[in-house]
């Protein structure tokens, strides 16, 4: 399988000599090359009619020109019509998609990875991200075309990386940032804020997200232009969802945005990082003594605290239990489905849900309803958008009490070997075994979408493990419920990430 938790990502190198090599490197070195991009515009033309149309946008990667330009020329290889979309984020390419009627949009980014990676995600016609059936299609049909004798001259190379046309993805972006405005003001409020310090990641937004804000009354400040390159010591893809400083930590910070807060009165929102390609935000909350992370469940319950009627609520099995478990508190009417990691999957749990929606990761993920360009409502995973939904739900001055946190640990072990776990081998019960030895009760459940997921879930407690969809890593996550005494299950922990090391590394 060539596709990870979302898309495909890996370090960019140069084009090797043949097909077959630039597979190898992706699927064993997770390396990413042109030529691997190439084979994969010739595969999405097998799964569209000739002349349909393909839409391609990407964040500001330094080598992102090289892939684009060889994914516009697999498309044209296969028939298809190619259009532009420019330098945007993630969200934009998805709305330009749908305002161009297009078969697919690819988004070339490695989203919150290193700048010198580089990836694709790819959209459908309807602007859900594919799912794992066509991913399968998609990595057999790049085998097959390995196989086949398909040279190109150098003339005619120049020839087929030039588009059919081009759009303004990210000022359509801009555009649509108003509509979204509008809605949440009218659903929640007129934004609140004094002040706030962003950190787009020196991706898209970062050159006019400040001066929306601006507009709107509040004073923002972009800090990420100062930073070494996308994703380099800024944006949400450095912080933790559990991370926190104090005063004189944050000071010393080498992140731009950390570094950027200064001392003010606790529980205030003073700052937002949004990762490289835009889909996800996290804010940054004063405390007593210093400033915390406010992820994306603490981001979540602000919007369910500030709601009516009837909602639904998909959250990934790493959001905290208590978000779940104190839903009665609020005054809206939820309904609550857990889903696996990745934003595509809380988009396919709720796209036929009739009820409002919110779906949610505590990495800052939000994906929320949003209009149609040509009509209706179509689900997106906008950072921005997020921003701008939490800023109105803050501003609901009576609202239920907020959740009451629970316990969250994740570890990963690095450099793994990820083809031994597989989550249903021997490998697996002995993890169920040290874990049962120490906790009785626990039961495996398993989660659409996750193959290699092993969840154990017993009162109040739940372990997850899983390999990492984008890097050489095997992840380790506790959750515990308010008030469960975390002493037993962090010795579980540590005895699981104990035997993966063994096991998984050379």
């Amino acid at each position: 399988m060539l596709f990870g938790t979302d898309g495909i990502r890996g370090k960019v190198v140069n084009s090797p000599s043949n097909d077959n090599y630039a597979i190898s490197q992706i699927s064993e070195e997770r390396s990413i090359s042109p030529r691997f991009m190439r084979l994969i515009g010739e595969a999405l033309t097998r799964l569209i009619s000739v002349g349909e149309e393909v839409i391609i946008g990407w964040d500001d990667r330094p080598r992102n020109k090289e892939l684009v330009n060889d994914l516009t020329i697999g498309l044209h290889l296969g028939g298809a019509v190619v259009c532009h979309a420019g330098i945007c984020s993630t969200p934009a390419l998805h709305n330009a998609l749908l305002e161009k009627n297009a078969s697919f949009g690819c988004m070339i980014t490695a989203s919150h990875n290193p700048v010198t990676d580089s990836g694709i995600k790819i959209f459908d016609c309807h602007g859900y991200k594919t799912n794992k059936n066509i991913e399968s299609e998609l990595s057999e049909l790049i085998i097959q075309l390995a196989s086949e004798e398909r040279e190109v001259d150098e003339i005619d190379e120049v020839e087929l990386s030039i588009p059919d046309s081009l759009f303004e993805a990210d000022s359509a972006h801009q555009e649509l940032s108003v509509v979204r405005l509008a809605e949440f003001t009218g659903l929640f409020g007129t934004p609140n804020l004094d002040k706030i310090i962003l950190d787009c990641s020196k991706g898209a937004p970062s050159y006019w997200l400040a001066d929306f804000l601006r507009k709107q009354g509040i004073e923002a400040f972009e800090v990420s232009q100062n930073a070494p390159a996308l994703n380099h010591n800024c944006g949400a893809g450095e912080l933790a969802p559990t991370d926190s400083w104090t005063w004189l930590e944050a000071a010393r910070s080498e992140h731009v945005l950390i570094n950027s807060l200064q001392k003010t009165e606790s529980g205030k929102i003073i700052g937002a990082a949004l990762d490289g390609d835009g889909d996800r935000c996290l804010f940054i909350e004063s405390t007593e003594n210093g400033c915390k992370v406010l992820d994306g469940d603490g981001m979540a319950d602000h919007i369910l605290r500030a709601v009516n009627g009837q909602w639904t609520l998909a959250a990934s099995i790493e959001s905290d239990l208590a978000l779940s478990s104190s839903l009665e508190r609020l005054n809206a009417d939820v309904k609550f489905i857990e889903t696996a990691v990745g934003d595509r999957w809380l988009s396919y749990s709720l796209k036929d849900e009739e009820r409002n929606v919110i779906g949610v990761e505590d990495s800052g993920h939000l994906v929320l309803s949003c209009p149609h360009p040509h009509g209706g409502r179509t689900l997106v995973g906008d950072g921005v958008a997020s921003l701008l939904a939490v800023i109105c739900a803050i501003s609901v001055e009576e609202r239920p009490a907020e959740f009451e946190r629970g316990f969250k640990r994740r570890i990963s072990i690095n450099n793994t070997n990820r083809s031994l776990w597989t989550g249903d081998n021997e490998l697996a019960d002995q993890i169920e075994h040290i874990a049962s030895t120490i906790i009785g009760g626990f039961q495996r459940q398993s989660i659409e979408g996750e193959p290699n997921l092993m969840m154990m879930k017993t009162e109040g407690v739940s372990i997850g493990i899983r390999n990492s969809g984008t890097q050489a890593k095997t992840n380790v996550s506790l959750r515990c419920s308010p008030g469960i005494n975390t002493q037993k299950p962090l010795e579980i922990v540590k005895l699981i990430v104990k035997a993966l090391t063994e096991a998984l590394t050379n």
